[in-house]
């Protein structure tokens, strides 16, 4: 925390570093489809639905990769190498980040999230949902989908808190 110019809100901090821990159980529940489960959900002819063969086994892989790895871009928002690039990156390492760089993709991301999940949950607690062989099965993914729909937000707050300490600052010395 004491590594930035300006020190960070500790529940910005903490927040950052929860960021993360919202897209695991998600990750984590994907992977037992990877490893053969079928998580009790069910195809259109009601038997269990599994995914076919190695492309779309990758695939849940990858999104799952991906996901941890956006969602630990919120460290930036709380850390040295969001406001100076990290000296190892081609063209502009040791250079400052200018604050709108993090800002606007940041809050672009946190919105997009919030629709996306938004959506994504419209049928969730409804009978148009997934199929499920039983109930137990639906509320374990929605126990580990329901974080996500706190990605955004939370971002959104991680990103006030650093436009607050990178813009309002620099303002402020002005």
């Amino acid at each position: 925390m004491s590594t930035t110019e300006h020190s960070v809100p500790r529940w910005a901090y903490v927040l950052a570093h929860v960021i993360p821990f919202l897209t695991l159980p998600s990750g984590l529940w994907r992977l037992g489809l990877v490893f053969g489960s079928s998580m009790g959900m069910l195809d259109d002819t009601g038997a269990p639905a599994h995914l076919a063969g190695f492309g779309q086994k990758l695939y849940v892989v990858s999104l799952t990769i991906f996901s941890e790895l956006v969602a630990l871009t919120a460290l930036g928002l709380v850390s040295r190498w969001g406001e100076v690039a990290p000296p190892w990156i081609p063209l502009i390492g040791g250079r400052r980040v200018h604050p709108y760089a993090a800002i606007v993709p940041a809050t672009l991301g946190a919105l997009s999230l919030m629709a996306i999940w938004t959506y994504g949950f419209r049928d969730a607690y409804t009978d148009h949902f997934i199929p499920f062989s039983s109930t137990a099965w639906k509320v374990l993914m929605l126990t580990c989908y329901s974080p996500l729909n706190l990605w955004g937000p939370a971002l959104l707050l991680v990103t006030w808190a650093y436009y607050r300490r990178r813009v309002n600052a620099s303002v402020v010395a002005a």
